[in-house]
């Protein structure tokens, strides 16, 4: 039989425990990387609030109304590379 310290027996039960974590928790990143967290969404439902910096999905319109500060943000006009605002 093997002896082994009490103290040694929780250090390696602790260990093990950790690498599964670790392990799960990279395997879920990689998954979440590889697919991609929005890849199904147009990317005119995504809003990036003006005043609060707030991202979020609505719908597709001109006005959004942010959910975190109740302001309006309008849809920005695509500018041409090269033109200044």
């Amino acid at each position: 039989m093997i002896n082994l310290d009490f103290s040694l027996a929780i250090g390696l039960y602790l260990l093990l425990i950790l690498l599964v974590i670790v392990s799960f928790w990279i395997v879920f990143e990689n998954r979440i990387k590889r697919k991609g967290v929005l890849p199904l969404l147009p990317k005119r439902n995504i809003w990036h609030c003006s005043i609060c910096a707030h991202i979020y999905i609505d719908k597709e319109t001109e006005i959004s109304v942010c959910p975190r500060c109740k302001s309006y943000n309008k849809r920005e006009e695509k500018r041409e590379r090269g033109e200044k605002k």
